[in-house]
C-alpha cells in the first residue's frame, strides 16, 4: 500500500487578506477617534488657534484705529452642527459702550435735542447760518451726521494671514461669556469687541471636547489671552 501523503498547509487568498486589512483599518480608526476624544486634541488645537486670532484682532484694532469684533456662530450643543467664527471691523471707532444700538440712539437723541434748542431761540444765529442759501440747513446737517454715525457702525468682514474664518470640528463645542452676561452663550451669535483705545471687553471663551475643557481668559486692558486647562467660573463682578 502507498503511504498516505500529508496535505500541504493552505495559504490565505488575496480576498481574505484584503478583508483582514479592511477590518484592521476600521479597528485602528475607531481607536484613533477614541483616543482623540479622550485627550481632546481637536479642542486643544482649536484653543491655540483661537487665542492667536484674539491677540491678532486686538492688535489690529489698536493699530488701525477701528473697532473690530470676533463673531461666533455657535452651534446648539445638542446638535451635530459645527461652530464657526470670523473677524469683522467697522469703518471707524464706533463706540466703547457694550450696547452699540443704545449708543447710536443716544447720539441721535443728542442731535435732536440740539435741533430743538436751536429752534427755541438759543441758537438763532447758528440756525440762520445753517439755513443760509450758501449751505445746508440744520435738518440736512443733522441728517448727514446721523448717516455718518450709521455708516461708521456698519461692520464688514476682515481677513488677514493670521486672522481668517474658522469652522471647528462638530465634536468641539464653544461657549462665550462677556462682562455684561450672567451666563456664557452656548448657542446662536456671540460677539467679542476690540477697541482702538487698546483694550477689549472682559471675556472668557470655553472650548470643549468630551470631558475636556479649556478656558481662554481675555485681559481687557492688554488683550492678553490666558489659556487654562479647566473650566473657570464666570466672574461675579
Amino acid at each position: 500500500m502507498r503511504p498516505a501523503r500529508s496535505r500541504a498547509p493552505r495559504g490565505l487568498t488575496l480576498i481574505e487578506i484584503m478583508v483582514a486589512l479592511a477590518i484592521a483599518a476600521v479597528l485602528f480608526g475607531a481607536v484613533v477617534v477614541s483616543i482623540g476624544s479622550i485627550t481632546g486634541t481637536k479642542a486643544k488645537a482649536a484653543t491655540s488657534e483661537l487665542a492667536g486670532t484674539i491677540r491678532s484682532l486686538y492688535d489690529t484694532a489698536a493699530l488701525s484705529g477701528k473697532t473690530c469684533r470676533l463673531v461666533f456662530e455657535i452651534a446648539d450643543p445638542k446638535s451635530d452642527g459645527s461652530t464657526s467664527y470670523r473677524a469683522e471691523c467697522a469703518a471707524g471707532n464706533v463706540t466703547t459702550s457694550r450696547d452699540r444700538d443704545v449708543e447710536l440712539r443716544e447720539s441721535n437723541r443728542s442731535a435732536d435735542e440740539l435741533a430743538r434748542n436751536d429752534k427755541s431761540g438759543g441758537g438763532a444765529s447758528r440756525m440762520k447760518d445753517f439755513r443760509s442759501e450758501s449751505g445746508p440747513n440744520l435738518d440736512e446737517e443733522l441728517s448727514a451726521e446721523k448717516g455718518r454715525v450709521e455708516k461708521a457702525a456698519q461692520f464688514s468682514e476682515f481677513t488677514a494671514p493670521e486672522i481668517s474664518p474658522r469652522k471647528l470640528p462638530s465634536d468641539v463645542k464653544v461657549s462665550v461669556w462677556t462682562r455684561h452676561q450672567r451666563e456664557p452663550a452656548d448657542k446662536g451669535l456671540a460677539y467679542l469687541y476690540f477697541f482702538p483705545q487698546g483694550f477689549t471687553e472682559r471675556a472668557q471663551v470655553y472650548v470643549r471636547q468630551g470631558s475636556n475643557v479649556w478656558t481662554l481668559r481675555i485681559q481687557p486692558l492688554t488683550g492678553k489671552v490666558d489659556v487654562v486647562g479647566e473650566e473657570l467660573e464666570v466672574p461675579s463682578s
